[in-house]
């Protein structure tokens, strides 16, 4: 059950840490569940369906009645001006601006009446056939000043909107004494804004990022203003985005600034950072976008002034350069007012005054260079002024090099200049005559694992009418096909790679589309790995995908489409948004989702096997050409390999970029057979076995029993806002119906125990979490072999997880809640079961038919080994792990398993430590979804209530009185320091300060509760205070608020005031089930800092007991961050899984249904008081604390490397394919 979901235009991407302007004491909603693969919606978008507010009595109400949508930018009339060339604006008697150039952007792409000189052949060619329709609610515009605006009404979540300031300048638009201005401009303009701190404690939520080609300022608000619903938040909103530019830069903000964004810059600086480092230079090599990383230059970003940033924002930061984005529960005419009256001053004259007069040519230059002869002049204003090298044909109007060869500036950055650091330029080879590739070897000493990854950049070819959008399906099918052979059949009982990729995607912040493979293998088998690779993306570019593949994967868009079609405005307003900024960045028409299902039908029930296949040809046709025998492809392959620095220059493990080269060549000789056709069942289990299932073991409903002191359920009703109740067999199961996220359901099945029980029962060490994995990696069940499973949960859109932790083992399931799998169209149609069946299916079989297999427990050990030999290169990982080691003197449940202990797990191992735990009588079942309840208890019934109740006892023999209880070893006082050292070449520091805390619902290791301690010690409560600390949910609400509250101390006093740090975090472990917990704070330095930071976290925490107490203020702003995010998640499936989870387990003895139903109310009721009597329960004291910090120190007789492509860490906030987050 390895793959878990259909990778239909599955989005590949690395993650490192975002380029951003944090509030870091405004709370991240818990992450949601990320599946290895992720459905690719591309231009299908969900329609939100408008609930206008009422306007304002001032309003004109013709404004209202005027019908204006985005449709009519391409094509219409405007709201504010005759021309839609973005910067025909009011005119001054002011001299012109240097940068600003008439262009084309997205909002006049198509426009036939726009001016012939900018309206390019490109443009007017783009439509081949019948368009696709534009969203009827999107209403867009332009003022007077040539200021854009796109507003898209949405009403999930109801009561809120975002808007969102896109800057169309970022690093790639700086000059050389310029560079990481963008991102330091970013951190001024928006930190220094007055206008937003009045979004303070109202529920809103600020931020801003910086990448190559633009920087975002953005604010996601309620409609109204707390507790006085007659004051709109609106106004606000924007005020705060239009301070951003008209932005003071104030020398004491900018001294903040700098320190945060130098910090910034050692804190992201690890492995995994610098390897997308490599890769991005590598693969932009020929153009700005290798020299031009957000993060910028240390030396200058030290020595700018104040005129410096000054200049850099009203050089960027004018009407003609952004385009503001409104989506929410709003009324479009109320909002236009509202931007006419906030934005309508601005003009690009004025901002030309305040411009070093010595910058002005410089910048003028590069506004004409990059207007004449980049992609961002010639296709999308969205995109970066670059060049790129092309992989096969082009259109002639992207064919620009030569036009950038006439021009005297050097847009491309390829001569030298002074701030360049020592770069070696990559040298294009030739793997034969004509067949151009692009390698480069990156090798460092933290490295453990061989990753390659291969590129071709293509032109990004919007999707706007049918036949551009039949392709884009066509190439949605074929990859997606391709991915599920890597991933299924790839996975054979010795894999080659630990992880395999290949996709395109559209990325506007790279201005192309990356056509990419990515592996990852053991070093002494990367050539292995990539011969393995390349012969599936060959077998698919050379005879393309079966018929029973296409039927498959037309399935799965077609229930991805109906899904979000039913969605109809119940995607949320930051969906709606990426969606729309992404879709509008690439020229793509942005469709509600009932047009696009309707398209998408359309399209996909006349899409022939040969339009597929011909897809597949085009995507693989890089890698296909360089086999001998086939023509070449224009322009060059771009590989990079990154393998760890070993002191051998030979052996299986050593590449180079001589025996890269040869390895892909002769990767790409010889035939390759066809894809066989797998049969696929179409349901794991017959009627006629669950019948007998059924008459063998007949099941019924008993009632839900608590702890809480909530009264038992009834067996035979259904109650709100769950139904809980219990089956014979002693399953407990809680459900309930959750329409926002529709046609989608969510399943946990948290199993107790964990490695708490593994120790207890006595198992081999580490047996619990490898058998954990190894049933993840695994998936035979019955008569079915492990790959007819997976084919099985990518026919029905099935995602599994499967984790072990300290407490519990938990298998979580997302699925269609609609008949999938199915096949045909209109009355030719067949359906299959549904996503809810099928998934009780597998659950079933977990259970009862699972098959341990040795090469699943092999594929498990070596993820396991791979991790722990991360965390050994892992400043961080190390750190906290010595952390852990110390404070629990060596608890192996709380430590990672280290390589010796991964090897000792036998397959018996594995299985005896897992299965013992799948007792029914232990098992809690929550399903939360949009469908049918009565239906779906009976598949419960059918499906679990008749698994037999002693099911697995044999594995269970010897089992505890306490089994189910657990508690956190005693911490050894008083509290010590620690401090560890890791050879890198670069300088990076971090540091922790821990201690006891109690765990999620207020349990301390000795067994009472934290509300206990309260009633105990305030002898003067009041009957009322008496009845609050006594709620069960009481301690939980006390440490949501703590939380919030030190995060916002730690990020005013360490970051702002005290300039130490980017980012200072405060957590807690959060266990339910064990006694006890810890808290860790952690904090990023320069190594000269980190004492200093450390100091001051200890400093923050010592002074909410003493001298700074937690205030009226303090408590009140966080009630609202914790109720708005809790309300926030209620309307996804995942959150309610996860609160239902445990309300039926006696070792959870708080937790029950009054955790959810009184949630508001007891977080209201809390006060300063009970906060502040509860910091006692923490281990706050100066002689309880546990440090620690972390840093690098060089290797012994290091000498810096003079010809690396980049010998600095030189970006940050990159994420291959998307805008940052």
């Amino acid at each position: 059950m390895m793959l878990v979901v259909c990778a239909i235009g599955t989005a590949m991407s690395f993650t490192i840490p975002s380029l951003t302007t944090t509030n870091s004491y405004m709370s991240t909603p818990l992450s949601a569940f990320s599946p290895s693969t992720r459905v690719q919606r591309a231009a299908f978008q969900p329609k939100p369906k408008p609930r206008p507010l009422p306007l304002n009595e001032q309003n004109d109400p013709k404004e209202n009645d005027k019908k204006f949508s985005m449709a009519s930018l391409f094509g219409g009339a405007s709201d504010a001006v005759p021309s839609l060339l973005r910067g025909a604006g009011v005119k001054q008697n002011l001299d012109p601006h240097p940068s600003q150039r008439p262009h084309i952007s997205q909002l006049n792409l198509l426009d036939p009446q726009g001016d012939e000189a900018l309206v390019k052949p490109l443009a007017r060619q783009i439509l081949k056939g019948e368009p696709l329709p534009m969203h009827p609610d999107v209403r867009s515009g332009v003022l007077e000043n040539g200021l854009p605006y796109i507003i898209l009404p949405n009403r999930n979540p109801p009561g809120r909107f975002e808007a969102h300031l896109q800057v169309f300048s970022g690093s790639a638009d700086e000059l050389e004494e310029q560079q990481g201005i963008a991102h330091l401009t970013e951190h001024v303009a928006y930190m220094g804004s007055r206008k937003r701190e009045r979004l303070f404690g109202t529920g809103s939520q600020t931020n801003a990022y910086t990448d190559f080609h633009h920087t975002v300022f953005y604010a996601a608000c309620p409609t109204t203003m707390p507790r006085q619903s007659n004051i709109s938040m609106l106004p606000f909103a924007l005020d705060a985005l239009c301070d951003v530019m008209e932005a003071r830069c104030e020398s004491s903000r900018l001294e903040k600034e700098r320190q945060a964004v130098l910090s910034e810059m050692t804190m992201v600086n690890t492995i995994e950072y610098r390897v997308e480092c490599q890769i991005l230079s590598t693969l932009h090599r020929e153009n700005r976008l290798a020299k031009r990383f957000p993060i910028g230059k240390e030396v200058l970003i030290n020595n700018w002034n104040t005129d410096n940033v000054k200049t850099w924002h009203r050089t960027h930061y004018r009407p003609d350069n952004v385009l503001l984005y409104v989506v929410g529960d709003i009324d479009p005419g109320v909002v236009v007012k509202e931007i006419e009256n906030k934005f309508g001053h601005l003009t690009a004259e004025e901002q030309a005054t305040q411009i070093n007069p010595s910058v002005k040519p410089l910048a003028s230059e590069l506004a004409t260079a990059l207007v004449s002869s980049t992609v961002k002049g010639a296709q999308s204003w969205h995109y970066p002024p670059v060049i790129h090298d092309w992989c096969g044909p082009v259109p002639k109007e992207l064919e620009l090099k030569e036009k950038a060869n006439d021009l005297a500036y050097d847009i491309n950055l390829q001569g030298p200049w002074p701030l360049d650091e020592k770069v070696q330029f990559l040298e294009t080879k030739e793997l034969a005559p004509g067949k151009k590739i692009r390698p480069h070897i990156f090798r460092h000493g933290l490295l453990q694992a061989f990753s390659l990854h291969l590129f071709a950049k293509r032109p990004v070819e919007p999707i706007v009418d049918l036949p551009s959008f039949r392709k884009s399906l066509a190439r949605r099918v074929a990859l997606a096909a391709l991915q599920i052979r890597m991933n299924v059949g790839g996975r054979s009982d010795d894999p080659p790679f630990q992880f395999v990729e290949f996709n395109q995607l559209d990325s506007a912040r790279e201005g192309c589309a990356v056509c990419s493979l990515d592996l990852t293998s053991e070093p002494e088998r990367w050539q292995e790995a990539i011969h393995a690779s390349v012969k599936e993306i060959r077998k698919l570019g050379v005879h393309g995908v079966t018929q029973g593949e296409m039927e498959r994967y037309v399935g799965a868009i077609m229930t991805d489409s109906a899904q979000l079609s039913a969605m109809g405005d119940r995607l949320s307003h930051g969906d709606q948004l990426a969606y729309l900024m992404e879709t509008v960045a690439n020229g793509h028409t942005f469709m509600s989702p009932e047009n696009s299902y309707v398209v998408t039908e359309k399209a996909l029930a006349t899409l022939s096997l040969e339009e597929v296949n011909e897809a597949a040809r085009e995507l693989c046709s890089h890698i296909v050409s360089f086999n001998d025998e086939c023509k070449p492809e224009e322009g060059p392959v771009i590989v990079i390999a990154c393998s760890p620095d070993t002191t051998e220059a030979s052996g299986a493990s050593h590449v180079t970029e001589q025996s890269l080269v040869s390895c892909l060549r002769d990767a790409c000789q010889g035939e390759v057979e066809p894809e066989e056709e797998v049969i696929v069942p179409h349901t794991l289990i017959d009627e006629g076995d669950l019948r007998q299932a059924m008459e063998e073991n007949p099941a019924h409903w008993e009632a839900g029993k608590f702890t809480d002191g909530t009264p038992d359920t009834p067996a035979d009703k259904f109650t709100r806002p769950f139904t809980l109740r219990r089956l014979n067999n002693g399953v407990r199961v809680g459900i309930s119906q959750n329409k926002a996220e529709s046609q989608r359901g969510y399943l946990r099945l948290v199993v107790p125990g964990g490695r708490d029980a593994e120790k207890k029962l006595g198992f081999k060490s580490g047996s619990m979490s490898v058998g954990a994995r190894a049933m993840q990696e695994g998936g035979a069940f019955g008569k079915w072999s492990r790959e007819q499973v997976e084919l099985f949960c990518v026919d029905h859109l099935l995602q599994v997880e499967i984790q072990c932790n300290e407490e519990a083992i938990i298998i979580d399931f997302v699925f269609p809640t609609t008949n999938v799998g199915n096949t045909g169209f209109g009355e030719d149609a067949e359906l299959g079961i549904t996503g809810t069946e099928a998934v009780m299916q597998i659950l079933r079989e977990i259970i009862i038919g699972f098959k341990w297999e040795e090469d699943a427990l092999g594929r498990s050990k070596s993820s396991f080994r791979s991790a722990h030999e991360g965390l050994q290169k892992n400043l961080e990982g190390m750190t906290t792990e010595l952390i852990m080691e110390t404070m629990t003197g060596q608890d192996e449940r709380f430590l990672s398993i280290d390589v010796d202990t991964v090897n000792a797990v036998t397959l018996d191992d594995a299985k005896n430590a897992v299965m013992s735990q799948l007792s029914p009588s232990e098992l809690e079942v929550s399903v939360v979804g949009d469908f049918d309840l009565p239906v779906v208890l009976e598949m419960l019934r059918y499906y679990i209530g008749t698994v037999p109740a002693d099911t697995n006892s044999e594995y269970r023999t010897k089992i505890p009185d306490n089994i189910m209880e657990g508690t956190m070893p005693t911490l050894s006082l008083p509290g010590k320091r620690l401090d560890l050292e890791l050879v890198d070449s670069d300088p990076r520091a971090v540091a922790y300060v821990a201690g006891s805390a109690p765990n999620l619902w207020g349990y301390l290791p000795d067994g009472s509760t934290l509300a206990e301690r309260l009633l105990k010690e305030d002898k003067k409560a009041s009957d009322y205070d008496k009845q609050r600390r006594s709620h069960p949910l009481f301690s939980n609400a006390v440490l949501s608020l703590i939380s919030e509250i030190t995060n916002r101390r730690l990020f005013s006093n360490v970051r702002e005031r005290k300039q130490l740090t980017y980012d200072a975090n405060f957590s807690l472990t959060g266990f339910e089930r064990l006694k006890g917990g810890w808290f860790l704070v952690t904090v990023t330095a320069s190594k000269e800092k980190a004492e200093a930071a450390l100091e001051a976290c200890k400093e923050t925490i010592d002074a909410l007991r003493t001298t700074s107490k937690i205030s009226q203020d303090n408590i009140e702003s966080a009630k609202r961050v914790v109720i708005n995010r809790h309300e926030g998640e209620l309307r996804t499936a995942r959150y309610w899984a996860e609160m239902m989870s445990g309300l039926q387990q006696e070792s959870i003895p708080l937790k029950g249904p009054l955790a959810i139903t009184d949630f508001n109310a007891v977080v209201e009721a809390i006060t300063t008081k009970d906060l502040q009597m509860s910091l006692s329960c923490f281990g706050f004291e100066e002689s309880d604390l546990y440090t620690a910090i972390g840093q690098t120190v060089l290797p012994e007789g290091y000498v810096p490397p003079e010809d690396d492509i980049v010998p600095t860490a030189p970006m940050v906030g990159m994420q291959r394919g998307g805008a940052l987050h």
